[in-house]
C-alpha cells in the first residue's frame, strides 16, 4: 500500500445503513477536510493521465465535481459536469441508469462534448458503475472518445470494472471485500 492509499484510508469514514439499511457508505468528506490530501490525490491523478492526450474530463454529480474540476485544469483539459435532470440550463442529452439501490438519470450539455475529443469520466467512488456507465455513454454519443475512468475509491467487490471494460479504470483505493 502507498503512503497516499493509507491516507486516504484513513481518512474515509464508514458510515452504516446509509442511504438505506445494509449499505455501508464510504464518506468522504474528511477527505476533503484535508487540503494536502487533496492537492496529492489531484497531482497522482494528473500524473497517471497526462499521456492520455485528455480533451474533457467528465465529473458526475456530485461529487465528481470536486475532484474532476482541479484534475481538468491539472491535464490543461476543459471540465464538463454530468447532471442530475433539470439542473444544467442549456440543451441536453440523457441517460438512465441502474443505481445498487434505485434508478437515476444523467444530464450532460449536448455541446459538451465534440466529435474526436479524448475524454476522462471521474467520480470520488464506483461501486455498481451504473453512473459511469451512464456518463461514458453520454460522451460516446456525443461522439467522444472514452479514454479511461479515474476514481479516489473503488469496491471492487461489486465488480464495476467489467462494465467498463475496455476503457482503462483506476482507483487510488480499493477495497476487496
Amino acid at each position: 500500500m502507498s503512503a497516499l492509499e493509507g491516507r486516504i484510508r484513513a481518512a474515509v469514514r464508514d458510515v452504516p445503513d446509509f442511504p438505506k439499511p445494509g449499505i455501508v457508505f464510504k464518506d468522504i468528506t474528511p477527505v476533503l477536510a484535508d487540503p494536502g490530501l487533496m492537492t496529492e490525490i489531484t497531482t497522482y491523478l494528473a500524473h497517471g493521465w497526462r499521456g492520455a492526450a485528455v480533451d474533457v474530463v467528465v465529473g458526475m454529480e456530485s461529487r465528481g465535481f470536486i475532484f474532476g474540476a482541479p484534475l481538468a485544469m491539472a491535464l490543461g483539459a476543459a471540465f464538463a459536469p454530468a447532471r442530475k435532470p433539470g439542473k444544467l440550463p442549456y440543451r441536453t442529452l440523457r441517460e438512465h441508469y441502474a443505481l445498487e439501490y434505485g434508478e437515476a438519470t444523467l444530464e450532460l450539455h449536448e455541446d459538451a462534448v465534440r466529435p474526436g475529443q479524448r475524454v476522462l469520466v471521474v467520480d470520488d467512488l464506483v461501486a455498481t458503475g451504473g453512473t459511469a456507465v451512464a456518463a461514458g455513454q453520454l460522451a460516446r454519443r456525443l461522439g467522444g472518445e472514452v479514454v479511461g475512468f479515474a476514481f479516489v475509491l473503488e469496491l471492487a467487490f461489486l465488480g464495476a470494472r467489467a462494465l467498463l471494460a475496455p476503457s482503462e479504470v483506476r482507483s487510488l483505493v480499493r477495497y476487496d471485500g
